[in-house]
């Protein structure tokens, strides 16, 4: 569906998100990933509103040189690549290759600040539900979207708050459901949509992540609008 609003913050479309979500049939069990960073408060929100666990999908956009807000590819734990053409194929394979190592080392640190110590993930036979703040390109989303159909998930939910056109006819030729909830006709940047749209760290990723396994622990807490 499409209506023009400005999402407060990450928190508030994720609380819309997750309205959205519980009209829908989920096969259980389910499972909310929240792409990092900005997708973790709204997949936090999601996860709450569905008494799910969450967790994260761990990926990366490769950026144009000199451009690096513009994806020409992605890449997602478990050896996934997606090489977004035309874009990405104006860059020569040799500096492709080296962006692509560049972001593989920092997917090895965030797998380690965000998952060190904790079992791999576990999504064969899951409905999976991957969350993002918002799908410009849509890049990332599909390496997402690949590294769960490699883990056998039972069936993969896309849920953001706003996408780009282009972003949407992409996830929705492999996802197995979209929830968006904005498909603007033109979207220039995510943050444009939101009313505050700060810069998270990894220390707000793990906060996030820590609090959801405390409330999995300790069920039939209130709302406090943690992640805002």
């Amino acid at each position: 569906m499409t209506f023009e609003r400005i999402f407060a913050d990450r928190a508030s479309a994720g609380v819309a998100l997750g309205r959205e979500l519980q009209r829908r049939l989920l096969k259980p069990p389910v499972l909310v990933l929240g792409l990092p960073r900005g997708g973790v408060p709204v997949a936090y929100e999601v996860a709450k509103m569905l008494n799910a666990p969450l967790d994260v999908m761990l990926v990366r956009k490769i950026g144009m040189p000199g451009w690096p807000e513009l994806a020409i590819g992605a890449i997602a734990s478990g050896n996934i690549m997606v090489h977004k053409p035309p874009l990405g194929k104006e860059v020569p394979a040799e500096t492709f290759n080296r962006l692509v190592k560049e972001q593989g080392r920092e997917l090895e640190r965030r797998e380690q600040i965000y998952r060190g110590g904790r079992r791999p993930l576990e999504l064969k036979g899951k409905t999976v539900i991957l969350v993002d703040d918002g799908l410009a390109t849509g890049s990332t989303m599909l390496a997402a979207i690949r590294a769960a159909r490699e883990a056998h998930a039972a069936a993969i939910v896309v849920a953001a708050p706003v996408a780009s056109q282009e972003a949407a006819d992409l996830i929705r030729a492999e996802a197995d459901s979209v929830v968006i909830l904005q498909t603007p006709a033109v979207l220039f940047a995510i943050g444009e949509w939101y009313e505050h749209f700060e810069q998270l760290e990894d220390e707000d990723v793990n906060r996030l992540l820590a609090r959801a396994n405390l409330r999995d622990l300790t069920p039939g807490d209130e709302r406090s609008g943690e992640g805002r």
